[in-house]
């Protein structure tokens, strides 16, 4: 029996742990793929208080370490849905838990383009945000994949440090606002391609370009160092419906207290709804979700 089981292992359900050892609870964290979370594809972060530069990996070892030094217990395994009781029941693709309290922390990962090869060049020349990544890129050239308000934000980002800056739309018009749109023609370094769909990556270690492709099958090779993909997040919340409302998009809907409709059960990181996604953001909640937890669980049977 567990007094905070935390479903995830990334920032935000790593730094719950944390507050929740710290605090004497038996915590358990749960993480289906990769301890550290989407934080493991950075090949180098600078924004992290504490730390000039370090890559990703390197940051969440030092989380997951330290986690482990304080005594939370870990499993390798999926949660595949949360039994609402009393004391909750999480059950994974590997056993059944019980806890009194649970903290979803489940983040949510970047929409890939689908293209053969995509996965091998994350973190080797593509990337999902400007904000961690796009310094890296000072006085080179760049590619934005997408046209909502994100990728023209991406783009408008970069185009203050890059050399050059493609922004790729499979639709012959933005989905975004029309301000950023705006915004966006009148910036020099900056190329609107429409109607085009990225068809492959050139490069062997590293990205080196991508081919785009037209409606009529025409391509064209746009030599790149590096590529943003802002396609959109899926949240990783639909096994968890039946405890915790989420909006149309998947995202649960909670504030910054992370307490969900149902008693005992939080919501932390990038998998709520929110406007800011960073890691300085996740630990935040995590240490929100984890002492609000703290809270219900000494609360019990009083």
């Amino acid at each position: 029996m567990y007094d905070i089981i935390i479903i995830g292992g990334g920032p935000a359900g790593l730094t719950a742990a944390l507050y929740a050892c710290r605090a004497n609870k038996k915590t358990l964290v749960i993480e289906k793929e990769t301890f550290g979370g989407q934080i493991t594809f950075s090949p180098k972060v600078e924004n992290i208080p504490g730390f000039i530069s370090l890559t990703g990996n390197e940051f969440a070892e030092k989380l997951v370490e330290q986690v482990l030094e304080q005594g939370a217990d870990v499993e390798s395994c999926e949660a595949i849905e949360i039994r609402d009781r009393e004391i909750k029941t999480v059950v994974t693709d590997d056993g059944e838990y019980q806890g009194k309290s649970v903290i979803i922390a489940t983040g949510a990962k970047h929409r890939m383009l689908g293209i053969d090869g995509e996965e091998r060049f994350v973190g080797e020349g593509i990337s999902f945000c400007a904000v961690c990544d796009g310094a890296f890129y000072k006085n080179k050239t760049v590619a934005v994949v997408g046209g909502g308000n994100s990728a023209l934000q991406e783009a408008i980002l970069l185009s203050d440090t890059a050399k050059k800056v493609y922004v790729v739309q499979n639709l012959d018009f933005f989905t975004g606002e029309k301000k950023l749109v705006e915004q966006l023609e009148q910036l020099e370094n900056v190329e609107i391609i429409l109607g085009v769909t990225v068809d492959s990556f050139v490069g062997d270690n590293e990205l080196e370009g991508i081919v785009i492709k037209n409606s009529a099958g025409e391509t064209r090779k746009l030599e790149l160092d590096g590529l943003f993909v802002a396609i959109g997040l899926i949240p990783q919340n639909e096994a968890f419906k039946n405890v915790v409302k989420l909006d149309v998009r998947g995202y649960a809907e909670v504030d910054e207290s992370c307490e969900t409709k149902t008693k005992g059960i939080f919501v932390a990181g990038d998998c709520r709804t929110k406007k800011i996604r960073q890691v300085t953001t996740a630990a935040a909640d995590g240490a929100i979700a984890a002492l609000a937890a703290c809270d219900y669980v000494d609360g019990l049977g009083k």
